[in-house]
């Protein structure tokens, strides 16, 4: 049994960039297993992954990000304690998956952790929040600074600024960027829905989660993340995007989402009587 494995899906991603999060989850004293689930049109990631406790597996199919991890989750039934979903453009110290691990183990009632996520030059990514409603998302997606100007309070509550981001806090969304979970979760809320190609499908299991269990932010651990905001960058990645967002809200609801309104009303209520 496995204290933790880890998935990583790839798809024509920097070696040297890929290597750096391989070694990062490698330095751990827990016994740990890697699966990297490359998506790429060719096999090239492979000699990176060529080290102690990493399979590789090869799809020759960009099956997406969730279907992708997925396929690790399935893999791993029955074979560990904990399951982190892994970007491959993060990195972190040593002694980090121990601090989460330990918080985990300690704190039986959380399904789902993250720590403080910075860029590379140490300052705070913005990554816990709210439950999204159509305009959070338009206003982070599109810099349409009339619209920002009069929904600034609005956005400043969705992302949660206020707290600081230096205390443990209850949050209902938590990036994908980096998922440590409870194994045992997922015979619960399922695992990702595949019908969200990329974008919106950690949003929709962090919900999930959220439902049974405390989804938790844990600023005693710290990892750096690059961050490429790629649907920012790239047309096709726009499209996803977009196309995610739909399906998002047509599955849980567009403008009356009780759930939604119930849950941020409730997370904001707490954090506000903490952070005034």
């Amino acid at each position: 049994m496995y204290d933790i494995v880890t998935s990583i899906v790839t798809f024509k991603n920097d070696k040297d960039i890929l290597k750096k999060t391989i070694d990062s989850f490698l330095r751990t004293d827990l016994k740990s297993h890697l699966y990297v689930i490359d998506n790429s049109p060719t096999d090239e990631l492979k000699n990176v992954c060529a080290c102690r406790n990493v399979e590789y597996i090869f799809t020759n199919n960009n099956l997406g990000f969730g279907a992708g991890h997925n396929i690790a989750i399935g893999k791993s039934i029955g074979e560990s304690k904990y399951h982190l979903v892994l970007n491959p453009d993060i990195f972190f110290e040593p002694g980090i998956l121990e601090k989460l691990f330990n918080f985990m183990e300690e704190n039986k009632e959380v399904g789902l952790v993250m720590p403080k996520i910075c860029y590379t030059d140490g300052s705070t990514q913005y990554l816990c929040k709210l439950l999204p409603t159509p305009i959070d998302l338009i206003l982070r997606r599109f810099n349409l600074k009339i619209l920002r100007a009069i929904f600034k309070k609005s956005l400043w509550n969705y992302e949660l600024r206020f707290t600081g981001y230096g205390k443990i806090m209850d949050v209902p969304h938590l990036s994908g960027c980096f998922m440590f979970m409870r194994r045992d979760i997922f015979e619960k809320v399922g695992i990702f829905d595949e019908r969200f190609f990329m974008y919106l499908e950690d949003v929709d299991l962090s919900r999930r989660i959220h439902r049974h269990y405390r989804t938790v932010y844990f600023p005693e651990a710290v990892i750096y993340h690059r961050y490429e905001k790629g649907s920012y960058k790239n047309l096709k990645h726009l499209k996803h995007h977009i196309f995610s967002t739909v399906k998002y809200f047509n599955k849980w609801g567009w403008l009356f989402d009780k759930e939604r309104d119930q849950i941020n009303s409730r997370i904001l209520e707490h954090l506000k009587s903490i952070f005034p």
